[in-house]
């Protein structure tokens, strides 16, 4: 039996597919730097091994797969190839993998996590379904039909994916370290979508996706009335959100969900789409939509005395606003306070009057340095930049932590996809010393 060896194993795609080739039977292990990231716990769960960086992991007889963070110079890659090791990057193995079954990609420049482990779990109470979170959660059903996984556009990856069914949420510009303009962006999903094989569900909401040229169908669902698949009659609530679904323009069912906001409407309605394209009953659909507990990192909260901390991985100024806006709905008389990390340089010069413009949707923001990457570890401007443009906002250290105490019963919004973990973690730590 050939041994998958993962390099750069706590990756969240590749966590999340190392867990799936165990699950399915095969034999996995993998390296990553030392540091313990969230997507870790479910590889050691299942007795995973995962080792430090070094050159001596790879033998003979393994398959290595690569994770697109890593360059051909990583030392690992260099002996594999010495030794005649195949050595296949991440996204170009899951392209031959999906090919097993019947495979939905749900891309989009947001909600692309929160969708596809939504639609995972409401196809699973059909039939068989493996799928692949940006989470870090991954999952090889035995038996499965369906394989649903989550396809990031980032410097294009998802074009090696030749999906049967492709989810395609919004179109929006991010990645500039990457991305030139809103119209390469557009033109990546583009290319994405004649390489579907049987339909595509679009958001008509969204104006570059009612651009989309296909040689399958598409499906348009969303708010407006022009769609096949639309939302009707929401009723906003502290419990979740309800509204009826109208398939060009006859009343299909209604629907209750657990979620908050307009974008998780919209991401239910896309899952509602699909499933009926597939012929799947409305009642087995609305049962698994009530048993949803979400994926990590969106929306997380907890509880401390008066006050309730939402982690959320958003990162890009819509996602901030979509973020508060679920916050409004869920806690309509608490005050909100935003605790925000951008994430690299690039997009936070890119965005930095939309990040001032989402961010002060919340009642109070404490700004973090901004968090940098293996690409990109500086940049021209500071964190002062961001302040200046937020009139009622503070730089938020691990020093001065304490000033949090102050928000007594508010809701904390902790966002931002690098480590903002680690100042909640601090304030959570801190709360359990109050007297």
């Amino acid at each position: 039996m050939t041994l998958y060896h993962f390099t750069g194993i706590k990756g969240s795609g590749m966590s999340s597919l190392a867990q799936i080739l165990f699950d399915s039977g095969e034999s996995v292990q993998g390296s990553d730097i030392e540091k313990y990231f969230f997507t870790e716990a479910p590889l050691h769960e299942r007795g995973i091994q995962v080792l430090p960086f070094a050159e001596a992991n790879i033998q003979q007889g393994m398959t290595v797969i690569a994770g697109n963070a890593f360059p051909d110079s990583h030392p690992e890659i260099v002996r594999a190839k010495e030794l005649g090791v195949e050595v296949i990057r991440y996204h170009k193995f899951l392209g031959e993998y999906l090919e097993k079954y019947t495979s939905v990609a749900v891309t989009g420049a947001h909600g692309k996590t929160s969708t596809t482990g939504l639609l995972a779990h409401v196809l699973a109470g059909n039939e068989p379904t493996s799928y692949l979170i940006g989470d870090g959660t991954g999952s090889g059903a035995a038996d499965a039909k369906n394989f649903v996984m989550e396809a990031c556009e980032y410097r294009r990856h998802f074009l090696a994916y030749h999906p049967d069914y492709a989810i395609m949420l919004n179109v929006d510009f991010d990645h500039p370290d990457y991305y030139s303009s809103i119209d390469d962006v557009f033109s990546a999903f583009q290319e994405m979508a004649l390489q579907v094989k049987k339909a595509i569900i679009a958001c008509g909401d969204d104006e570059n996706l009612q651009r989309i040229q296909a040689n399958v169908p598409v499906v348009y669902y969303g708010f407006g009335s022009e769609n096949d698949f639309e939302a009707r009659n929401i009723e906003k609530t502290t419990k979740g959100t309800d509204f009826d679904v109208f398939v060009r323009n006859e009343f299909y069912s209604r629907f209750h969900i657990p979620l908050f906001g307009d974008h998780n409407v919209l991401n239910t309605l896309a899952v509602i789409s699909l499933c009926e394209y597939e012929g799947i009953p409305a009642a087995l659909i609305q049962d698994q939509l009530y048993t949803y507990h979400g994926v990590k990192r969106r929306f997380t909260e907890t509880h401390i005395g008066e006050r309730t901390l939402i982690d959320d991985y958003a990162h890009h100024p819509t996602e901030i606003s979509a973020t508060i806006q679920s916050a409004r709905q869920k806690y309509p008389e608490r005050e909100l306070l935003a605790v925000f990390q951008p994430h690299t340089f690039s997009r936070t010069k890119a965005f930095l009057e939309n990040f001032a413009e989402s961010l002060n949707e919340a009642d109070c923001v404490y700004l973090c340095d901004i968090f940098g990457s293996a690409r990109e570890n500086a940049g021209e401007l500071t964190i002062q930049d961001l302040r200046d443009l937020i009139p009622n906002s503070h730089i938020l250290s691990m020093d001065n932590i304490q000033e949090l105490i102050e928000h007594k019963e508010a809701v904390f919004l902790f966002m931002g996809a690098g480590d903002i973990g680690k100042f909640q973690k601090a304030f959570e730590e801190l709360l359990k010393t109050e007297v």
